[in-house]
């Protein structure tokens, strides 16, 4: 749970200790002044000023030349899906350790999602599994209308691999950034690497418009179809003319400028986030069966989330009795995603490998990450996890390097 301000609880005596949540918005001081001008303008609409410059001001950052602001990175998904032309009845390979909404967008058009598994590299979405279910459906005749490559976490998947795969096949892929924004691979900054990439600006993430995603292309033809079929693919008449059904997807002006603010700190919400990832590794790097998610060579992660996992039989506890333990303190943690074909309502789906992301599920922990995190929390949130330990100094014992960064072994399907 996402709060602008956070709320907080009476310890004893009269001390107040405030909960701690995992990733809380955190503002950098100029968004208020830009709402301001918005309020001054009274155009408050969808659409406007501050729209126009946010998608420029972003484009940017991204190194992406065209970009639509909208209400949400589920609309962004929703309206790639849509201008790939994916259709009812069609197939989109995805991966499946990721939010719902990744998912949920295939079926708004109607088309059936495939999952592929993790790799133990960087927990994203496996090129080698990928590779081999793209070469079974092309002998069968039945590829895929898209690819969604999911970069978990803040840090951006293997695309030197991916892309090559995909463009032998000639199938689009389209690039969920959403927890990625900050994040490069080979220099390059995320959400470059697909036909579309797509951006969240929801409470929890690196950058918060409080609600909304940005759809960003280097091809102008097809942004300039997604800003249409966002405003209601309403037709330039002085009248209110549709020839296709569109969609009230647009983000409003208010919300763009708190974009722009947020933007202007972006570098320095980073920096923080990957400060407290190290520091949560100094504290806690040599508890046996303890291990952070790994980063991959040739990628820098913003660490959005500083994500763990917990070997129960060399922790002494189990992920779920370290969550507890610190939830009995207020303190915010959530598993790992639940891989999307563990999840009922996709229950019939196909999938591709599996148990990757089902370990990670079963031993994963995402611990407090916010960019306004303090020291003395990430101190206090370590305490807890060391005491949840009941194995400590064994791993030193046996001579093991501190900081392993070990992932589950991939498991072929």
């Amino acid at each position: 749970m996402c709060r602008w301000s956070p709320r907080a609880r009476q310890g004893e005596g009269s001390n107040i200790v405030s909960r701690i949540y995992i990733s809380p918005p955190h503002m950098g001081g100029e968004e208020l002044k830009l709402v301001e001008e918005v309020f001054a303008s009274n155009w408050v609409a969808p659409v406007g000023p501050q729209v126009d410059a946010f998608e420029k001001e972003f484009s940017e950052i991204v190194e992406v030349p065209h970009a639509a602001a909208l209400s949400s990175g589920t609309a962004a998904l929703h309206l790639a899906l849509l201008l790939l032309g994916v259709k009812r009845g069609d197939d989109v390979l995805v991966s499946t350790l990721t939010f719902a909404a990744t998912a949920n967008a295939i079926v708004y058009v109607g088309a059936r999602p495939v999952f592929i598994d993790s790799e133990p590299r960087s927990w994203n979405l496996d090129p080698d599994l990928l590779q081999k279910e793209l070469g079974r459906r092309a002998m069968a005749g039945r590829l895929p209308s898209a690819v969604i490559c999911v970069d978990l976490y803040g840090q951006c998947a293997d695309y030197e691999l991916i892309q090559p795969i995909c463009r032998d096949f000639d199938v689009p892929l389209i690039e969920d950034a959403a927890e990625a924004l900050g994040a490069t691979y080979q220099g390059r900054p995320a959400g470059g690497f697909g036909v579309f990439g797509v951006f969240s600006f929801n409470g929890n993430k690196i950058l918060t418009t409080s609600g909304g995603g940005m759809l960003v292309s280097s091809d102008p033809k097809l942004i300039e179809r997604a800003r249409f079929l966002a405003t209601q693919a309403r037709e330039p008449a002085p009248h209110y003319e549709h020839s296709v059904i569109g969609y009230n997807y647009r983000l409003s002006n208010v919300l763009a400028a708190i974009g722009r603010g947020q933007l202007r700190v972006l570098k320095d919400r980073v920096r923080a986030r990957q400060r407290n990832f190290s520091r949560y590794q100094k504290l806690l790097g040599n508890l046996p069966g303890f291990c952070f998610i790994p980063e991959l060579e040739n990628g820098q992660s913003t660490r959005w989330l500083t994500c763990v996992t917990i070997d129960p039989a060399e922790f002494g506890a189990t992920r779920e009795e370290v969550r507890l333990a610190l939830e009995a303190q207020d303190i915010e943690a959530r598993p790992v995603w639940k891989p999307m074909h563990l999840q009922p309502v996709f229950k019939d789906c196909q999938v591709v490998g599996g148990k990757v992301a089902e370990e990670l599920f079963r031993n994963g922990l995402c611990l407090p990450s916010g960019s306004s995190l303090k020291e003395d929390q990430i101190e206090r949130i370590s305490t807890i996890v060391r005491g949840q330990c009941k194995r400590l100094g064994s791993r030193d014992e046996r001579g093991l390097a501190p900081n392993s960064m070990a992932a589950p072994q991939e498991v072929e399907p």
